[in-house]
């Protein structure tokens, strides 16, 4: 977007006296209280944000005492363009001075500690393993361009093993991109697609994880507590502990109006009428949901409950109007949308982090992911900057690991991940990194391990087609919109925190009319420059012959043919 649309938009009619109803604590509604008071010109006391648990943030948290041990569930990958992310964060007071943003410190904090991997992978307890180059053959780099060509709706529910040839899976191109952003097999190559482009620009980094931004903390200390302090200060109401279980809506023709929003507190079933000049934003599925914890000796145990939070309130609303998606690709098949990670606190360690220094090279927070080629369970850790949490003694280190295949024997020990606990997991990780003759050592200074499942934790990239998804504001909808990674968001890729701030956005600028645009897609895909980078380094060449070929062949099926 360039300068001429990043104007103060005038205050919409009635402003003053309109409110906002947030269904769910995520960062989609608290960056849309954000919106509406920067943007809207709402006042933050008419802004309600319910949300189910104690705390707010969702997906992005992080918690733990040194004493108990840390743990956060992952963290989002962020890079430079994530527009929407930057406009928000660019208005949101730092925590330690006033004077900046929070995008001002994340800026100036990846400057001064960029992630440059020098180990991506390794294999045969504690080696590096080669990571030069994306290994793709001539035919697989092929099947990446014809994908790009192609259009969505030509794609349609194709799974990623539907569409690559087997080869590809045994290339570091799928070693890099599986663990970086979580995909299987039986996930959407429609997903892959738009993750292709729009991360493109950083095709030629992706070995070295270049171009990826962190934080300087846990991602619920750095970006959500700032921003939650900033909308406290505006005076926005948060509702806690109150789970909601339907929305009413009034329905004419074509035309929605949200009426009433149902929900529990403290055991008392509570409704909130709502008018039409009101703004009501649902999430309407959270990756996060269902998940439940573990400890040192206790697993964490697959929640398989049929109440599933937001995903059962937007069961009942998809059958209210036939432009509300269809929750059921999502939510219906949890073993292949489950996924676990774990959090290690270890205290006055000399073993561990030394030895994944002298491994890797790297400085905590500066490698990024380190993948374990040969682990059966396909496992990865991640050593973040520390301290990690704001709280953690100097004493105290944490690090943080994940596998994708949950139902799989591991190598050292004899079970699959999802029915060990921490401690076995923890043990699982030593033997790979080549600390296996020091595992008794190393637990005497483990203060913990907790591991988390998720049961919903991949459900966004399941194989879907145009209208699963409803769009942001559906046709008709005069009051009403959808927020996060189960809302339709052309170009945009899900499982990032730009989609649902993107959301967000969308959502309040549409419903109150304001005058201003959402920040576009950065469109890498679209420049030549980064298109011919691209096809170097999937070749692995200097130059990128020509051949006579059918320019209608290539064409079939692809979004040039349509633009043509």
């Amino acid at each position: 977007m360039g300068n001429y649309q990043k104007i103060n938009p005038r205050a919409p009619k009635n402003i003053e006296s309109r409110k906002a109803y947030l269904l769910g604590g995520g960062i989609g509604s608290l960056s849309a209280a954000a919106f509406l008071i920067r943007d809207g010109h709402m006042p933050g006391k008419n802004i309600h944000i319910l949300e189910q648990l104690d705390i707010t943030g969702g997906s992005m948290d992080g918690a733990g005492t040194a004493e108990k041990g840390y743990t956060a569930r992952g963290g989002r990958e962020i890079e430079e363009h994530f527009e929407c992310f930057m406009e928000l964060f660019s208005f949101i007071p730092s925590l330690t001075d006033k004077n900046r943003s929070v995008l001002d410190e994340f800026k100036q904090f990846n400057i001064e500690e960029p992630i440059e991997s020098h180990c991506r992978l390794v294999e045969n307890q504690g080696e590096k393993a080669d990571f030069s180059s994306l290994g793709l053959s001539k035919a697989n780099a092929m099947e990446l361009a014809k994908l790009h060509m192609m259009t969505e709706e030509a794609l349609g529910a194709t799974t990623i093993e539907e569409y690559f040839s087997a080869s590809f899976f045994e290339t570091n191109f799928w070693l890099f991109w599986a663990t970086m952003f979580a995909f299987e097999k039986w996930h959407s190559v429609v997903e892959v697609k738009r993750y292709m482009e729009r991360f493109m620009h950083l095709i030629g980094g992706l070995n070295r994880l270049k171009g990826i931004l962190h934080t300087e903390y846990n991602q619920y200390d750095s970006l959500i507590l700032p921003l939650i302090t900033w909308l406290k200060e505006h005076d926005v109401c948060f509702m806690t502990g109150c789970k909601v279980t339907d929305i009413d809506f009034k329905i004419n023709g074509s035309e929605k109006v949200a009426t009433a929003v149902h929900y529990v507190k403290d055991g008392k079933e509570e409704v909130i009428n709502t008018r039409e000049e009101d703004i009501v934003l649902f999430t309407n599925g959270s990756m996060t949901e269902n998940t439940t914890r573990g400890d040192l000796e206790h697993p964490a145990i697959l929640n398989r409950s049929e109440d599933k939070g937001c995903f059962s309130v937007w069961e009942k609303i998809a059958k209210k109007a036939d432009n509300f998606g269809h929750p059921e690709v999502f939510c219906n098949d949890i073993d292949k949308t489950k996924w676990l990670s774990f959090t290690v606190t270890l205290k006055d360690d000399e073993i561990v982090f030394p030895h994944i220094l002298e491994l890797t090279g790297d400085q905590p927070g500066m490698g990024g992911l380190v993948t374990i080629k040969d682990s059966k369970w396909f496992m990865s850790w991640v050593v973040p900057k520390q301290p990690h949490f704001i709280n953690q003694p100097d004493n105290v280190k944490v690090l943080w690991a994940y596998a994708l295949n949950l139902d799989v024997k591991g190598d050292y020990i004899d079970k699959t991940i999802s029915e060990c606990n921490g401690r076995e997991m923890f043990e699982e990780l030593l033997y790979h990194m080549g600390l296996k003759d020091r595992i008794p050592e190393i637990l005497k200074h483990t203060v913990n391990v907790i591991p988390s499942m998720m049961p919903y934790i991949t459900s966004q990239f399941m194989p879907r087609v145009h209208g699963d998804r409803p769009d942001v504001i559906p046709e008709g909808s005069k009051n009403f919109g959808f927020l996060g990674q189960y809302a339709e968001i052309a170009n945009d890729c899900v499982f990032t925190v730009e989609y649902s701030i993107r959301s967000a956005m969308m959502a309040v600028y549409g419903l109150l009319g304001l005058e201003k645009e959402v920040d576009p897609v950065f469109p890498s895909q679209y420049d030549i420059r980064v298109l011919t980078e691209a096809a170097k380094v999937c070749l692995g060449i200097d130059n990128l012959p020509l051949k006579e070929i059918s320019l209608g062949a290539i064409l079939k099926n692809t979004e040039l043919f349509k633009l043509l």
